[in-house]
């Protein structure tokens, strides 16, 4: 699955986690938006979901998720499994375009539209058409600075909009 539309960087550094989105919106070859917000708090501001991909579709995969963190009382990684398993099986559902990030205090998930649930093995995770330059920009920074994990989500999205055209420097994070 190619995703164009946007990049959002999870960084987990210490206690403390926090999750970056650029606020662009493109509509085949235009921006349409500029300051859109692509990461959010749910279940009671315990986790943290980015997305990228076509808005309608990832906004409907938000949707469904936080239902499933409601119905499994915010247990991340059982909502994450149920989540793909409708993903999957189900023929509305299988056909959106888009990916996630999720993540609460103790772990960090990449879910995509194959079933994928993968639980990265670095304290960065990143999504969208500018994330193999926001995860590089953040793998280097957390073994070489002593930034915080909202400073090193920022300079990695900075870096990431600075060369990918998906991918602009209106940056939204949210920590937990």
């Amino acid at each position: 699955m190619k995703i164009r539309n946007t990049t959002v960087v999870c960084v987990r550094k210490g206690n403390n986690v926090a999750m970056a989105s650029d606020g662009q919106v493109t509509l085949g070859n235009t921006v349409v938006k500029s300051k859109a917000t692509k990461v959010r708090k749910l279940y009671n501001d315990k986790v943290i979901a980015g997305f990228a991909g076509a808005a309608a579709d990832a906004f409907s995969l938000l949707d469904k998720f936080e239902s499933k963190l409601k119905e499994y009382k915010g247990d991340l990684l059982r909502a994450s499994v149920e989540l793909a398993k409708d993903w999957r099986s189900d023929k509305i559902l299988r056909r959106l375009e888009a990916m996630l990030i999720v993540a609460d205090k103790d772990r960090t998930l990449i879910l995509s539209g194959s079933g994928d649930i993968i639980a990265p093995d670095d304290e960065v995770a990143a999504i969208g058409s500018g994330g193999p330059y926001a995860y590089a920009a953040g793998i280097a920074l957390i073994k070489n600075t002593d930034l915080s994990a909202k400073d090193i989500a920022v300079k990695s999205l900075e870096i990431a909009g600075s060369i990918c055209i998906y991918t602009n420097t209106n940056i939204s994070v949210e920590e937990i």
